[in-house]
């Protein structure tokens, strides 16, 4: 049976869930799962019995056909992935940053200064140094690539290395790479969607405003909100802004305010819990547990309507987007095939091409803590923001070079900036520069943390 208190109750299976499901719990896993399925794309990719097999499956026709034309258009297994699942992955995005901007660490001009100002250095200096690498070439318009942070991947190794991080700046980097999250779907919006078709826009622009006045007066159902979202999925789909923007869109029309208020769950559990007490008494076990069921549903329902649904979404949905669609998207966009070993000289220039691997490379190795470190400490010396408590610069500067990780976005901006038909070779090889990227601000971050860790824990003990 339930125990069950003023403040909620504890169900038996989440019990068992918490003693089975340790792995999967823990904040490093999503991560640990993401380069397992990167090395089985780049297996399946390059292995003669599978790489015939692997780039078929990719573009593999999806959809419905009527009178001959598939709907949705173009729409391949690579295509459904990249525009139809990551939706799922943004609109949960969406959620975090709407969080963070209600009552998390963007909620205040205090909280956010320091991680806004820090992720807008670490955006700028990374397009800047692409730029000069590949100014006026034909790969220019990837600037945008090395400009974004996996957040699952640089969260998850500051757990590896436990409490060798102050939390100030574990709670520092988490804001941060919301507040960069926002501006790569911002740079997504801007400047990597095509031109837009208006009419299908205004009509999705229309549905919206609809949410939002259907969201103020007070509706609750997930179903009235899902929906809609479909049919603004469909329209941004075809209007030629990027599908995925979509969740982000509606994320921010999902209602925060909880159905019932606090005093109203916390009078129905004492009804409820005198409910199940009242039915232990009754002689008739059917009967009995016929109605300790009912008031453990009813309890269920009081539960689910104290939290907002925006709350309730993102908990629902972050196990299926860290386990299932992150990894679909892993093995789907990681499998890079790779002729020769070329492919690999990402240090190769020239005056027509520029240098992709270079202007990624370096970015997201260079760039990125440069541009957070250097803001965050103009920011501090101009006096608009205050330094993470109990952190030094030095170890700034280490988690900073955790922000180089680009993994997801990364290869998400990677697969935009440059046309399928003509630019493949361009969208592989700033696959690998990205891969290897992320892999060498891992190691150098955590190179880093380690070593003023014991820095700082020499000078403590000769005191």
């Amino acid at each position: 049976m339930a125990v069950f208190t003023k403040f909620g109750w504890v169900k038996r299976n989440h019990i068992l869930s918490q003693q089975g499901n340790n792995f999967l719990q823990a904040p490093w896993a999503g991560g640990i799962i993401l380069i397992v399925c990167v090395a089985i794309a780049m297996l399946l990719a390059n292995l003669p019995a599978t790489a015939e097999w692997y780039h078929h499956i990719l573009h593999m026709q999806l959809g419905l056909s009527f009178g001959g034309k598939l709907f949705p258009e173009a729409m391949n297994l690579e295509k459904f992935v990249n525009d139809g699942l990551m939706v799922v992955f943004f609109f949960t995005v969406g959620l975090e940053i709407r969080r963070e901007m209600s009552d998390g660490q963007l909620s205040t001009p205090k909280k956010a200064i320091l991680p806004i100002v820090a992720a807008l250095g670490g955006m700028l200096a990374p397009a800047l140094i692409f730029t000069l690498f590949n100014s006026g070439t034909v790969v220019a318009n990837g600037w945008g690539i090395p400009t974004a942070t996996d957040i699952a991947f640089a969260i998850g190794i500051m757990s590896l290395l436990g409490d060798r991080v102050p939390i100030s700046l574990k709670v520092f980097l988490t804001a941060l790479a919301v507040a960069d999250d926002l501006g790569a779907i911002i740079v997504i919006a801007l400047f990597y969607g095509e031109t837009p078709n208006l009419l299908l826009l205004g009509i999705a622009v229309l549905i919206m405003v609809g949410i939002y006045f259907m969201r103020r007066m007070g509706e609750f159902r997930i179903i009235a909100y899902l929906v809609p979202a479909f049919v603004v999925w469909i329209l941004f789909y075809y209007s030629g802004v990027h599908a995925t923007l979509s969740g982000v869109v509606m994320a921010m029309l999902i209602p925060t305010k909880p159905r019932y208020s606090r005093s109203y769950y916390l009078h129905k559990a004492d009804v409820i819990e005198n409910g199940i007490k009242d039915a232990d008494k009754i002689e008739d076990e059917h009967e009995a547990e016929e109605s300790r069921m009912y008031y453990m549903r009813r309890m269920t329902q009081i539960s689910n309507g104290a939290q907002g649904m925006s709350h309730r979404m993102e908990h629902l949905l972050m196990p299926y987007v860290n386990f299932i669609i992150m990894p679909i998207f892993a093995l789907i966009n990681a499998g890079v095939h790779i002729p020769s070993a070329e492919y690999f000289n990402i240090f190769e220039y020239t005056p027509e091409i520029g240098s992709i691997g270079m202007g990624i490379f370096f970015g997201l190795v260079v760039g990125k803590p440069l541009g957070i470190s250097l803001f965050s400490y103009i920011a501090v010396k101009l006096g608009v923001a205050e330094r993470p408590s109990g952190a030094t610069w030095k170890m700034l500067i280490a988690v900073a070079c955790l922000g180089g990780i680009g993994f997801t976005m990364s290869i998400f901006v990677d697969n935009l900036a440059f046309d399928k038909d003509t630019q493949q070779e361009f969208i592989d090889m700033g696959k690998i520069a990205i891969l290897m990227a992320s892999t060498v601000a891992a190691l150098l971050g955590s190179l880093l943390i380690v070593l003023d860790a014991k820095r700082e824990k020499k000078i403590i003990e000769t005191k």
